[in-house]
């Protein structure tokens, strides 16, 4: 169909539907949510809400869950049973109770959380209900006009590219957008087809949180907390119980709107200035800010009197090394650390120092989800840690998925063993770098929005896959990624490494409308790598003005 059928028919949907797509007069507009179909990325389907092919509403959620309802019907048996769990974004709760009214009209048993929940949650209550598969609705750390929709499989691993594609041949095989059942909540409710389930989930979770204690001693460490109006309030808090910690009050409750920020992500400096200024009014040592969903979790660390932000690489470098000097003794051959192919080799070289396997996926937290399942189906390796630089970790193999309470966690032990002994995490980290060597790590994102940005990007990966490697000095080596290699799926990712150990990768967001440029510059001091940063990005900006 073309863009303007498709229009005409989704008009036909419903009165409210209707209103809103007649209302649009920008042609570019209506381009834009109806030249392709929401599609799968890296954190599944996510789009801007609002009515349209290429947006998340009711009818996109409906296609999505009643693929999925097929496909389970298809491949499992007995009885069929998911987890459905949202966070705090607008529309969030009740696109989380039409996924299930959706499964539950398919006779698939749906353990629906009552009240909004972390994303690393849904991924330990799908094996913990020995649930077929599991969903979550959030956008994660994206800005308020987004939502999305990630599926688990049966082990709580997001799904890969294998399993997802055999879902996606089921989803779009559903044509009749209006056609898809939804049985009341009542109903399914009274049939035993949904059934909420909440705090007791969310206590089993919390214990196994738990068992990633390391370090117990008391410590006059004072730390500011912001849930950044997502789901992180509850279960974050809980597990600090034992620490001083204080919660930035404008930023606690669910707000879909995110009323108090540009965009909830703790990536991103402005995101935590409430924090700061509060830790700064408080005297506090330490901030911690998790995203929406709590898989992501940013930090602020008070060093000489001001508070220095660490990057998602040096937080990961840092529990790496906390990580593995506890549990030391208890290491062996097996011992694994796992991170993606755009994260820092600081941690790996870590890692490596402690003797341990390192092992590295494609982008996206699935991929350390499935390292976990595979070791233990063949017992060949024990994992221990996973992150990537996108301010995403894991310890335990409670979760399948990024998990910013155990992270949080982790991060207030961390900080307090260093405080009784002195230092602040600025100050290991510096540590780290004298050993080690000096890293770099940044990123660009180039926002290219619409059809004409995806056209620009796949023509931008084209230049660079052609001519890349003569665009750059001194290069040892270039990866690409998109026909499979070194033993990874295929992924359109170039990656061009340096005599020197440096490195830098590109590669389309499989979740925004972004080109994004990874930097990981190694040098003798910080002037040294930036100044090589600043000349690698210029050759850059060169292609990307050009």
């Amino acid at each position: 169909m073309t863009v303007k059928e498709k229009y005409e028919l989704w008009k036909t949907f419903d009165e409210e539907t209707a209103a809103e797509l007649s209302a649009i007069t920008d042609e570019k507009e209506i381009e834009d949510r109806f030249y392709k179909d929401l599609e799968f990325g890296t954190g599944g389907l996510r789009g801007i809400m609002g009515a349209g092919a290429n947006r998340m509403n009711r009818y996109t959620i409906g296609k999505a869950t009643q693929g999925l309802a097929d496909y389970l019907k298809a491949t499992c048996t007995g009885e069929i049973s998911a987890s459905v769990a949202y966070d705090s974004r607008n529309n969030s709760r009740e696109f989380a109770f039409r996924t299930a009214g959706v499964l539950a009209a398919n006779g698939i048993k749906v353990y629906l959380f009552e009240t909004l929940e972390p994303t690393p949650v849904l991924s330990f209550s799908v094996r913990y209900h020995k649930c077929d598969a599991g969903v979550v609705v959030t956008a994660s750390h994206n800005p308020k006009e987004y939502n999305g929709y990630k599926a688990y499989d049966n082990k709580g691993c997001q799904l890969v590219p294998d399993l997802a594609n055999k879902v996606i041949s089921y989803v779009n095989a559903v044509e009749d957008l209006k056609a898809v059942p939804c049985m009341d909540y009542d109903e399914a409710v009274s049939k035993g087809l949904i059934v909420m389930i909440g705090q007791e989930t969310l206590d089993a979770f919390l214990a196994e949180v738990k068992k990633q204690t390391f370090y117990t001693e008391k410590s006059d460490l004072k730390i500011v907390y912001t849930p950044l109006h997502g789901t992180g309030n509850i279960p974050v808090r809980t597990i600090l119980k034992d620490f001083n910690v204080s919660v930035v009050k404008a930023q606690e409750l669910p707000d879909g709107n995110f009323s108090t920020v540009r965009s909830p992500n703790p990536e991103e400096k402005d995101a935590l200035t409430l924090a700061l200024e509060q830790a700064e009014r408080e005297g506090a040592d330490l901030v911690i800010g998790t995203d929406p969903d709590c898989d992501r979790v940013g930090i602020g660390v008070k060093h000489n009197g001001k508070f220095t932000l660490m990057t998602g690489n040096q937080t990961g470098a840092l529990l790496v090394d906390f990580v593995l000097k506890m549990k030391k003794d208890s290491l062996n051959e097996k011992s694994t650390v796992v991170k993606t192919i755009v994260t820092s080799e600081l941690g790996a070289n870590i890692a490596k120092s402690y003797g341990l396997n390192v092992v590295e996926t494609l982008t996206g937290f699935k991929y350390i989800g499935e390292q976990i399942c595979l070791y233990e189906q063949n017992g060949g390796k024990e994992y221990v840690f996973g992150y990537e630089e996108s301010y995403g970790y894991l310890a335990g193999t409670h979760a399948r998925d990024k998990d910013a309470v155990v992270a949080s966690y982790l991060i207030a032990q961390m900080a307090a063993y260093y405080k009784n002994q002195g230092k602040d995490l600025i100050e290991v980290l510096e540590g780290i770098y004298a050993k080690y060597g000096y890293y770099l790590d940044c990123l660009d994102n180039i926002v290219l929005k619409g059809k004409d940005g995806a056209e620009r990007i796949r023509e931008l990966m084209e230049i660079f896959r052609a001519s890349g490697k003569t665009l750059l000095d001194d290069v040892r080596e270039e990866k690409d990624y998109a026909p499979g290699i070194d033993g990874l799926p295929k992924e359109n990712v170039l990656k061009y490494f340096f005599n020197d150990g440096s490195w830098i990768a590109i590669r389309p967001s499989g979740t925004e409308p972004k080109l994004k440029i990874y930097y990981s510059i190694r040098g003798e001091s910080f002037e040294a790598a930036q100044a090589k940063r600043d000349a690698i990005k210029s050759k850059f900006d060169s292609v990307l003005n050009g």
